[in-house]
């Protein structure tokens, strides 16, 4: 999905610009705790440090977060579309769209810190 929006001009729109933040997303919380948990199984052993921990509760509560807010802010692109069709260039623009991703990605990062 990234390969193919980053590639094809046609789409550049806002549904899959947000397509793209969800992937990118997907990708990071699978990478969070898969290796550490093939590690454990490899090796047959089940310790993790402190600060190991710490890290990887962050970047899964960061990822989830963050694809949660992100889903929110895809139905409010979906309702735009639907309901007010005419405005949806106006009210979606490509500013508009960057800044309510950084707005789901900054939010997320918040919400990680305070709950590690």
């Amino acid at each position: 999905i990234i390969t193919a929006i980053a590639c094809d001009h046609r789409l550049h729109t806002p549904m899959y610009f947000f397509l793209l933040n969800l992937s990118v997303l997907d990708l990071g919380s699978i990478s969070t705790t898969l290796p550490k948990a093939m590690a454990n199984s490899l090796w047959d052993n089940r310790a993790i440090s402190y600060p190991g921990c710490a890290a990887q509760l962050f970047m899964l509560v960061f990822l989830v977060v963050a694809e949660y807010f992100l889903l929110t802010v895809m139905a409010y692109d979906r309702y735009v579309a639907i309901c007010k069709p005419l405005h949806y260039g106006t009210l979606l623009g490509s500013r508009a769209c960057v800044h309510m991703a950084a707005a789901a990605w900054g939010s997320a990062f918040l919400n990680a810190v305070l709950h590690t």
